[in-house]
């Protein structure tokens, strides 16, 4: 496979260095242990002075905790602190509507003058500079001749690391040939392999900014789709039949086939306090197995392609042994299969949709089979750049 041409951000232009307010949305359900150093990393960048304006909404999923108070009195540091946080709005949900559903709730709240989108895990914890980064890396691309390209970039990832430890968690997303979507380097010692911006095939949702357009763009319209109860669903920007696990690597399929591309800006750094990893699925809730079972199968009906299937033949190999796992070891994930074909018409109908809006070819969407990431060449920022926007390293 043949693989594109470099390309780089030209910012030698002031028109190619966007403005806006980013939306840090947080989705939290029994997590008043993170909330603190959540807050804390927040109220530091607005601050600062030298990151881009920002705001922050947060759904709370029915939490048992103390999630809401916390977050209440956090709101409440905009008229009784002599040194305000950013500006915090709570919806407080009385059901546990999972992360996509938060995240849509959230993105209900935003307008037009929320540029950017950041998806923040209430365990991530943003550091100085990073929000400044990640607003940098999404235009100016040329390629290697210097010539301007029609990139459109739909999200900018961050480089995302374990506490207390040199070690990495996430630098992008990436497939297996067996449909296993995996966070490049998570687990490897910080040793500078990912030093340097590239394009990948998506980000993870714990620490990931996108345009707000590119979301707009993938969005499921009020109307075009029907939920298990047979309304109307109104508009998705994450699959609520997701619930939680697996939403964000669907949401990575829609913007690639839509012609969207994602940038892995290590410039942007985030302490992310990974609780889930597939290492502790029996440990794990039933209910949280369920769903990833469920949503393993889910992007592939949604998705994948008759190429694919040919190209990816060990995913059939790994739903026997995924099958013959849950029989002898996991019976209580049994419900997911018959989920899904409950649920079959209106699954395809969801795949028959997502179709009709493609506008990139396959073979587009598939070269992540074969490759994590492609070069991008880096030009820095001019030192006359409005203070608010960081200049990026080469």
């Amino acid at each position: 496979m043949t693989r594109p041409s470099p390309a780089r951000p030209d910012t030698s232009r002031p028109e190619t260095r966007e403005r806006g307010r980013i939306a840090v949305c947080t989705v939290t359900h029994d997590s008043g242990a993170e909330l603190q150093g959540w807050w804390e990393a927040l109220r530091g960048l607005s601050l600062l002075g030298s990151e881009p304006p920002f705001r922050v909404i947060v759904v709370d999923c029915a939490s048992e905790d103390d999630s809401v108070e916390r977050l209440r009195a956090f709101a409440a540091e905009r008229t009784s602190s002599v040194e305000p946080g950013p500006e915090l709005d709570l919806i407080a949900s009385s059901r546990n509507l999972g992360f996509a559903g938060g995240m849509n709730r959230a993105l209900e709240r935003t307008g037009d003058s929320d540029r950017w989108i950041l998806a923040l895990n209430p365990d991530a914890r943003p550091e100085p500079g990073a929000l400044a980064a990640m607003c940098a890396a999404f235009t100016g691309y040329r390629d290697a001749a210097g010539t301007a390209t029609d990139w459109r970039v739909g999200s900018v990832t961050a480089k995302l690391t374990r506490p207390g430890e040199h070690t990495l968690d996430a630098c992008g997303m990436r497939w297996t040939r067996s449909w296993r979507h995996l966070d490049r380097g998570s687990g490897e010692p910080d040793h500078g392999r990912y030093g340097v911006a590239e394009e990948v095939f998506a980000g993870t949702g714990a620490g990931t900014m996108y345009r707000r357009e590119a979301l707009l763009d993938v969005a499921l319209a009020a109307g075009e789709t029907v939920g298990e109860d047979g309304v109307r669903d109104p508009t998705e920007i994450f699959a609520e039949d997701f619930h939680s696990f697996r939403e964000d690597a669907e949401l990575g399929l829609r913007l690639q086939r839509r012609g969207w591309r994602c940038i892995y800006e290590p410039a942007a750094l985030l302490e992310h306090r990974r609780r889930n990893t597939p290492e502790r699925r029996r440990s794990m809730p039933q209910h949280v197995n369920r769903h990833s079972l469920k949503n393993r199968y889910l992007l592939r009906l949604w998705h994948q392609s008759l190429g694919n299937v040919w190209r990816t033949l060990p995913a059939l190999a790994r739903d026997l042994g995924i099958f013959g796992y849950v029989l002898l070891r996991e019976r209580e994930s049994l419900p997911a299969y018959v989920w899904l074909w409950r649920n079959r018409q209106r699954l395809l109908d969801r795949r028959r949709l997502l179709a009709r809006r493609q506008t990139v070819s396959d073979d587009r969407v598939n070269r992540w089979f074969e490759h994590d990431h492609f070069p991008v060449s880096r030009v820095p920022a001019r030192d006359d750049s409005p203070k608010h926007e960081a200049s990026r390293a080469t």
